[in-house]
């Protein structure tokens, strides 16, 4: 009886134990988990680059956000220098010099995350580990480093990560990210969550072990190897219990003896009970999504790498990623909490829509994943897609408020597609890249064209990548502009030509989505202001037009890097014009505004490309200040003939507009004369097409403007692509 006791007794602090080293350490963990939900966010990088950053919605959104929705006791941001610019204390906000107290306890955790070395060994540790994290849909890792440290002389669990975009529509300059650092003591509301959860009773910490004879006491080492106190508690001890009831009956009758023998049994099975619970709970947190319950990407992964050993007997599988179309919108309008109801109440319908043979995971984000088993044909799947579109598009009950939003799907069938568990889920993530890509809320399949596709671009990418570094097959040709009348010539629009060594001409409709996707577009948007600049030196009297990328454009310091190239390559910004199109000014922002503001104080003129294609194109003219207008090439096209009398209607409101707000009017796609003589008389200003010139390496620019001071060369039936 002694022995059961003193064992259970054992059992009972040994599991308290290791509950206690568990949760302590998985706070870590925890806590950079939810520090992400801020950090990998589009909107929270925009605002901190702005140049007016809205401390109040930075204190709401983030510092509060985190204090009131995980405990996080203390959060900082520190700039890309390193320098403190936001404080939250207890839910309040500080004066930003309240960092430095904490500075030198944080150091190791900010070292960790700025530090390339040191930030590459936490991503091989966390691979290791299986805690990798991505930025959703754009596959870059999220550098964080979180530690179980010693803050302010007490022990807390810390966390420093990088701010990154959750989308490629927004970008930031490497190494110029902000960093955000949350800290939890775990002397405070955590000692009451931990006695809760797992039922411990009287837990405190203290600096030295002052436990009596009845308490317990854990010491404490950080991640850094120095004791920072000790985690004292009173343990359940069942075994003395079951003494305390046995003890005054032990004299009895051996009747009386059996009965409580009985009931030790009893104890003791309820105790190894609990233990199995508690261990299988913890062995479930391991596995499975804390937010919706669902199976994590580790179990996931071992599921799925079951299904693939069956397929070795003949049997089928389907394997399903999926994406939530307008998510971020959710977020955006509604906040994060709606975004994380959105998410559970996403994973139930999920749950009753498989079979018990199915799986179902969350893999991060608004990403889950899905094998199907036993399937006999294509008609499987379609019926489970149908099923889980039309569940999807039923209105989602947020506080109170309804949105809908869709699913994007990419399907890979097994064994028909292959057997490796990572190639199937990169094959599926190319499909679901074809169903957003191909209007959102479908499924699509893996095809080998859509992987030819991807590797395709990916040669680009890195084709693109060598001629940058090294110069070669990267041209600059350049198309005349002429005055009204069609001559002389007054400028020149800068066009990137790429002749490839091996495969000639890449057009530029091949090349310049992939740059502008991996961010390719910044440099080589350079390299040709850069030669541009040069083309001005040689012929002063003409200016020299460059386009400008969407993506290009909104780079972190654009426009002061525009005037410093200008500025070094001692070129007058007077003499260079920046084309932008209704892309680069769809988000209407500030920053945009103060960039082109920027860009006209400092003497470039700026043309609105494509003008007339675009829904909103009149709403630009009154919002930003722009010096002249492109009518685009459709309406230049179908100018003459009889079928098509509103192209020269269009073309004439262009132009009396553009003249009434004092802008410049061009118009370009000119092919013939009667286009000529139809757009000098409605009064457009400039004209460019291949009725004057098709565009042409710097050198036989030079030839046109010697032959004549109007240029003409005559068209082709078929134009070239320009």
């Amino acid at each position: 009886m002694l022995v059961a006791a003193h064992q259970s007794d054992s059992i009972s602090v040994e599991r308290q134990v290791r509950t206690t080293r568990h949760a302590i350490h998985s706070s870590v963990y925890e806590l950079s988990k939810q520090q992400q939900t801020i950090a990998v966010w589009d909107q929270a990088v925009q605002e901190l680059h702005s140049p007016s950053t809205n401390w109040q919605w930075v204190n709401d959104e983030i510092g509060v956000w985190l204090y009131q929705l995980f405990g996080h006791d203390q959060v900082y941001i520190l700039d890309p220098h390193n320098a403190p610019v936001y404080a939250m204390t207890d839910g309040e906000r500080a004066s930003a010099d309240q960092f430095l107290r904490v500075k030198s306890d944080l150091q190791t955790l900010i070292n960790g995350v700025r530090d390339p070395v040191h930030a590459e060994q936490n991503r091989q540790n966390r691979s290791r580990l299986g805690q990798a994290s991505s930025v959703a849909g754009s596959g870059d890792e999220v550098d964080f480093d979180a530690h179980f440290l010693e803050v302010l002389g007490r022990p807390a669990a810390a966390s420093a990560m990088k701010f990154m975009p959750s989308t490629a529509a927004v970008t930031q300059e490497r190494g110029r990210e902000f960093i955000i650092v949350s800290v939890r003591f775990l002397d405070s509301d955590f000692l009451k969550e931990l006695s809760e959860r797992n039922l411990i009773d009287g837990a405190r910490l203290s600096q030295l072990d002052t436990a009596m004879s009845s308490e317990k006491a854990l010491p404490l080492t950080s991640d850094l190897g120095r004791p920072i106190g000790y985690f004292i508690w009173t343990p359940e001890l069942p075994g003395t219990k079951i003494l305390w009831v046995l003890g005054p009956i032990a004299g009895l009758v051996l009747a009386t003896v059996v009965m409580m023998m009985a009931l030790l049994v009893r104890w003791l099975r309820r105790s190894m009970l609990e233990l199995r619970a508690s261990e299988a709970h913890a062995q479930h947190l391991a596995s499975h999504d804390v937010l919706t319950g669902l199976p994590n990407r580790s179990l996931f992964d071992e599921r799925l790498d079951q299904a693939l050993v069956r397929t070795r007997r003949g049997d089928k599988l389907a394997l399903l990623t999926l994406d939530l179309d307008r998510f971020k919108q959710v977020n955006d309008m509604l906040g994060h909490v709606a975004g994380d109801i959105l998410l559970r109440e996403f994973a139930g319908r999920l749950s009753r829509l498989i079979r018990p043979t199915d799986t179902v995971a969350r893999l991060g984000g608004d990403e889950f994943a899905l094998v199907q088993t036993g399937i006999q044909d294509r008609h499987d799947v379609e019926a489970l897609c149908a099923r889980i579109l039309e569940a999807v598009r039923q209105p989602f009950d947020l506080l109170g408020r309804q949105a809908v939003v869709g699913v994007s799907i990419g399907v890979v069938l097994a064994p028909e597609a292959g057997t490796d568990r990572a190639e199937l889920l990169r094959k599926a993530d190319i499909a679901l890249y074809h169903a957003k890509d191909e209007g959102r809320d479908c499924h699509r399949y893996f095809t080998n064209s859509m992987d030819e596709s991807v590797k395709r671009r990916a040669l680009i990418e890195e084709e693109l990548r060598t001629a940058l570094g090294s110069g070669e097959g990267l041209k600059v040709f350049y198309q005349p502009q002429v005055a009204r009348t069609g001559g002389p010539m007054i400028g020149l629009e800068a066009l990137i030509r790429w002749e490839h060594p091996t495969r000639g001409l890449i057009t530029p409709d091949q090349f310049i989505p992939v740059a502008e996707e991996t961010g390719l577009i910044v440099p080589l948007g350079e390299w040709v202001l850069r030669q541009a600049c040069a083309t001005s030196h040689r012929w002063p009297d003409l200016f020299v037009a460059v386009n400008l990328s969407p993506v290009q454009f909104r780079s972190g310091g654009f426009a002061q890097r525009v005037i410093e190239i200008v500025r070094e390559c001692g070129a007058d910004p007077r003499r260079i014009e920046l084309e932008v199109t209704e892309g680069t000014l769809l988000d209407n922002d500030e920053f945009t505004r103060g960039a082109l503001d920027l860009l006209r104080s400092a003497g470039f003129r700026i043309a609105l490309d494509d003008f007339g294609t675009g829904y909103s194109s009149l709403s630009y003219l009154r919002q930003y200040e722009v010096d002249k207008i492109k009518i685009d090439r459709s309406f230049i096209q179908h100018l003459g003939h009889a079928a098509d009398e509103d192209s020269a209607a269009i073309i004439t409101a262009i132009v009396t507009l553009g003249h009434t707000l004092g802008l410049t009017v061009a118009a370009e796609g000119i092919e013939t004369e009667d286009q000529k003589l139809a757009l000098a008389a409605m009064g457009c200003d400039e004209l460019q097409g291949y009725l004057f010139s098709r565009a042409l390496p710097e050198e036989e620019v030079a030839g046109l403007l010697l032959n004549s001071h109007r240029v003409r060369e005559p068209v082709s039936e078929q134009s070239p692509t320009p």
